[in-house]
């Protein structure tokens, strides 16, 4: 489809919106009117909104791009983000990008998002509040902490180490990749932007960071960090093992998972052996002798370097050559097949 000269856009594609419409009748219309031209559908997902907001825009929404989706019962963000994805593949999308309805988010940015996964740079982008240091002033004293905990926590379990501020829900993915997803597994509440990127580390997909400000206004969040804080671990912990042990040891086995095998043995047997004879030294009330401690020593510290070539091996293993690209040629790849 080929866009109006004036339009902010030059590129040929299916662009698609998906917004999260749950309690957001006081700025849905404006961020609707903020869409530029290059977007070729919005789909607004009713997540069983007690405000009745799909009603609310199929009332007051003008633009003939606009569709209202509805869940029949409420799943949270995630599932009305997952409702958004299926329908928009399966009506052809090319790029389907999430923006909340809420007016946190700038809808003029969405170029800036959409532009590297049409050139073949990246499968996902995502929103980086934490860019420019200036603006962080801008987010309020607890977010700003929670973010910077929450993303130290998400780089280990999602494996994505060059990317920051992974709650952030201003994103963008190539179709073919979302298609990928495995939807019935993904989280559906507060979880789902952090565990999309643990689902997309998975099928190695690459995932950059696009630069934004921080943006606030008298909008709620429903996410505290009070209430979220050990259930954010928990699935961080286990999203951890399950992409280490697919990519080290189901997927394929390199040196890493050696050294990974070899770090927990060590720092198992130097802190237990350590501990216990510690222990036993505290009851008799008499010296560890110096041929134990140096041996629980050797091994912790042989365990921890061992810890940090694994770490080492797992940042340098980001993935870098994006997956689209290898979708997008195996119809091409099929036909030479056939030919030969």
């Amino acid at each position: 489809m080929t866009r109006d000269a004036n339009a902010p856009c030059s590129w040929t594609s299916g662009i698609a919106v998906v917004i999260p419409s749950y309690k957001v009748t006081r700025h849905i219309l404006g961020v609707l009117a903020a869409i530029g031209p290059e977007v070729d559908a919005v789909y607004c997902v009713d997540d069983a909104c007690p405000d009745n907001s799909g009603e609310f825009i199929e009332r007051n929404a003008t633009d003939p791009r606009v569709r209202v989706l509805r869940n029949p019962h409420n799943q949270g963000v995630g599932g009305a983000m997952i409702t958004g994805y299926q329908q928009a593949i399966a009506d052809g999308a090319t790029v389907i990008v999430k923006i909340d309805g809420d007016g946190q988010m700038d809808p003029a940015l969405l170029p800036a998002f959409v532009a590297p996964i049409l050139a073949g740079e990246a499968d996902y982008t995502k929103g980086n509040r934490f860019w420019d240091l200036a603006q962080i002033r801008q987010m309020p004293l607890a977010r700003r902490i929670g973010n910077l905990g929450l993303s130290f926590m998400a780089k280990a379990s999602t494996g994505y180490w060059d990317v920051f501020d992974p709650t952030n829900g201003y994103t963008a993915i190539h179709a073919r990749v979302a298609a990928m997803l495995p939807f019935n597994s993904i989280s559906k509440r507060y979880f789902f932007e952090t565990d999309i990127l643990f689902r997309l580390n998975t099928v190695r997909a690459v995932v950059i960071d696009v630069p934004m400000d921080a943006r606030y206004g008298d909008e709620t969040s429903g996410l505290k960090a009070s209430k979220i804080f050990f259930e954010f671990l928990f699935k961080h912990a286990r999203n951890l093992g399950k992409r280490v042990g697919y990519n080290y040891f189901l997927r394929d086995l390199s040196l890493a998972s050696l050294e990974l095998l070899a770090a927990v043995l060590l720092l198992g047997f130097g802190l237990g052996f350590g501990g216990w004879h510690w222990v036993r030294s505290v009851q008799a009330e008499s010296a560890t002798p110096v041929g134990t401690v140096m041996i629980a020593t050797v091994a912790v510290v042989s365990g921890l370097q061992f810890l940090l070539a694994f770490f080492g091996y797992d940042i340098a293993s980001v993935p870098r050559r994006p997956l689209s690209q290898l979708l997008a040629r195996r119809p091409l790849i099929k036909r030479i097949s056939h030919d030969e």
